[in-house]
């Protein structure tokens, strides 16, 4: 008994050896990684679902999140402006750092960038997660970089990735299927960060509630705003839930459109615990107020 007792904790023990650890930037990431890895890995994030990702205070326990890690996904095309900070802090020379926006097809490329334009994103728009096309090309590159660090698992890595993308797949059809009646609609938002969401279900974006990313709503662009809500008839105005949407309620008010508070990322209880669910509530929340 005392030899069996001995056996197994040996075998745990190499079992948890075997784990390798993921740190992402975002939930989304973190959901993606778990499918992929299985129990093959350990997952942990920096941003909350609902904290704003391009705003984080590097705080000393981000460092240590990132000491005995393997691997760190990060979204990229600027969007984690503190992801280097917390890299070095973290004084882990085997952590391999992996971009998944490498292989995405970027929006919103600006041909300059000065301060005139706002916080405007030198690479592009990189909201990318919010269109689930994207999702394959994460997840195969969530799958390779998993593969180079456990070479061994590769098969399981690569099985999780296929089974999950088969998921995402059947639910892109639904979700097409749901929003198709409103193609062509025109909606307000407040932050770029439904730019690939629009795209992907052919939604118009009339104007932004942010005149430019990163400065507040002006008395003026507000006004400009009611008037183009009332002329359009446009029904819906987005907004994060970590950005103010006072100027969005004063836009909704003066013309019964309604303010949707969608979430970017998931981990938000009740609303989005996973990606599959971050995008059911968005698509849900979307036909139900565009109706």
């Amino acid at each position: 008994m005392k030899y069996f007792f001995v056996s197994l904790m040996l075998l745990l023990a190499a079992a948890a050896q075997a784990e390798v650890k993921v740190v992402t930037s975002l939930p989304d990431l973190a959901d993606l990684a778990r499918r992929v890895g299985g129990d093959r890995v350990v997952v942990d994030y920096i941003v909350r679902g609902d904290q704003n990702p391009h705003a984080l205070e590097v705080k000393p326990s981000y460092m240590m999140k990132l000491r005995s890690a393997k691997l760190f996904l990060i979204v990229g095309m600027d969007l984690e402006l503190w992801a280097q900070q917390i890299v070095d802090g973290s004084r882990n020379d085997a952590l391999r750092v992996v971009d998944l926006s490498r292989r995405v097809h970027k929006l919103e490329v600006p041909a300059r960038v000065d301060a005139s334009q706002g916080d405007v994103h030198r690479l592009g728009n990189p909201h990318y997660w919010l269109d689930p096309r994207n999702v394959r090309i994460m997840v195969e590159d969530i799958a390779s970089a998993l593969s180079g660090i456990s070479p061994s698992d590769e098969q399981y890595f690569r099985a999780n990735a296929d089974a999950y993308l088969r998921q995402v797949e059947q639910k892109i059809v639904e979700w097409e299927q749901t929003m198709r009646p409103f193609a062509g609609r025109q909606v307000i938002k407040f932050h770029k960060s439904w730019s690939y969401l629009a795209a992907w279900l052919g939604l118009t974006v009339a104007d932004q509630v942010e005149p430019k990313p990163g400065i507040a709503p002006s008395p003026g662009h507000t006004v400009e705003l009611i008037a183009q809500v009332r002329k359009a008839g446009i029904k819906v105005i987005i907004v994060e839930p970590f950005y103010d949407a006072s100027a969005a309620e004063q836009i909704a008010r003066a013309t019964g459109a309604a303010v949707l508070r969608l979430p970017t990322s998931s981990g938000v209880a009740g609303e989005a615990p996973d990606y599959i669910g971050l995008m059911e509530h968005t698509i849900t929340a979307l036909a139900g107020a565009l109706k």
